[in-house]
């Protein structure tokens, strides 16, 4: 029941919203987040990219799944990082005492 109400959550997101992303550190929550999407979108073109939150904390594994490098990656997924983004000048990271790369701002 749950998890039919969060994939229901998921395509509602993706069909309202004009530029929806699932954001994934890596963690437990991230990867049962995919999980749901991934779930949710098996009948269909993926509806919204993944957008890898690099904490700075990452394992190397993490970092090669998220970056499509690992067999396991989920694949046919668009893959985008917090990083590319503030290469590009999409977001600005922020500084300062309690900096975080999860506050960056568009």
């Amino acid at each position: 029941m749950l998890e039919a109400e969060a994939i229901h959550i998921m395509r509602e997101v993706a069909a309202e919203f004009e530029r929806p992303a699932l954001l994934f550190s890596g963690g437990k929550d991230s990867i049962v987040m995919l999980a749901l999407a991934e779930k949710g979108v098996l009948a269909g073109p993926h509806p919204f990219p993944v957008m890898h939150v690099d904490t700075g904390h990452n394992f190397g594994e993490v970092l090669e799944f998220a970056t499509g490098g690992s067999p396991s990656s989920a694949s046919g997924w668009s893959w985008r990082s917090v990083q590319e983004s503030i290469d590009a000048g999409r977001v600005t990271e922020e500084t300062g005492r309690h900096a975080s790369r999860t506050g960056c701002r568009p």
